[in-house]
């Protein structure tokens, strides 16, 4: 016997989120509802159901910014719902990382069969312990901060922010050992490929430009600071402090 999918549903209509809840549950889907954003990106992270079904228009947090925000770390299905027709925010929802989307008003016959499509699709892909594994080794999480390792891809605050390979790698390396001091040695073997010499100011000029891009103050910097004659560390704790976002 197959095992029973994991629905979570995001919406703020009460009355089609209790249609929808009590559809599913009767096609014997696992289904857990919520009506705010925020609570449920917490639950989707930790608790990683099949599939979640996310309204577009949400009143605390829209639905593209939800997508965004547990793309690097959820490796289950997203279809979005919208009542919209403009194509803008189809594309932009396929181009964060949703799976699919249906517009309003719903069907429920309709939504069934996308979402058993969608499943079929992991079918035959199953998530293995060996792919959890490579997802987790690949991503890093901090307050606003989201790295994709695979993807090169940092969001601060849920807007990307482009950084050169170089910096990326930098970046990677500091927060892969968050609150660590890494000496300029470490950092330049790791970066350039060669020694340290004592005068090369490769990886101290990127970590300006990481302070930069990243709304760290330069001349106070907090989230990426100088451990005077040893280095550099990245301070987890920084990152979930909200006016130093760019």
């Amino acid at each position: 016997m197959a095992p029973t999918p994991r629905l979570f549903i995001v919406e703020d209509d009460a009355k089609l989120r209790q249609l929808l809840s009590s559809y599913f549950k009767e096609q014997d889907f696992d289904v857990k509802a919520f009506e705010q954003g925020e609570s449920a990106i917490e639950a989707i992270l930790t608790e990683q159901p099949d599939v979640v079904m996310l309204d577009l228009m949400l009143p605390d947090i829209d639905g593209l910014t939800i997508c965004r925000q547990i793309r690097p770390q959820f490796s289950g299905k997203v279809l979005m719902l919208t009542a919209s027709d403009d194509d803008f925010d189809h594309v932009a929802a396929l181009e964060i990382g949703a799976d699919d989307f249906v517009t309003k008003p719903i069907k429920p016959r309709v939504l069934l069969a996308r979402l058993r499509a969608l499943l079929r699709r992991t079918d035959i892909q199953p998530k293995t312990a060996e792919h959890a594994s490579s997802l987790a080794q690949n991503t890093l999480a901090y307050g606003n901060l989201s790295l994709n390792k695979s993807r090169k891809w940092c969001v601060l605050a849920d807007k990307h922010v482009p950084l050169s390979d170089s910096e990326f790698d930098l970046l990677w390396l500091l927060a892969e050992s968050a609150d660590q001091v890494l000496s300029r040695d470490t950092l330049t073997l790791a970066v350039r490929g060669i020694e340290y010499d004592g005068l090369d100011r490769t990886v101290d000029n990127k970590v300006v430009s990481l302070r930069k891009k990243l709304g760290d103050n330069p001349s106070l910097p907090c989230r990426i600071i100088t451990v005077r004659g040893k280095g550099y560390l990245f301070v987890p704790d920084a990152w979930h402090d909200s006016q130093h976002n760019v």
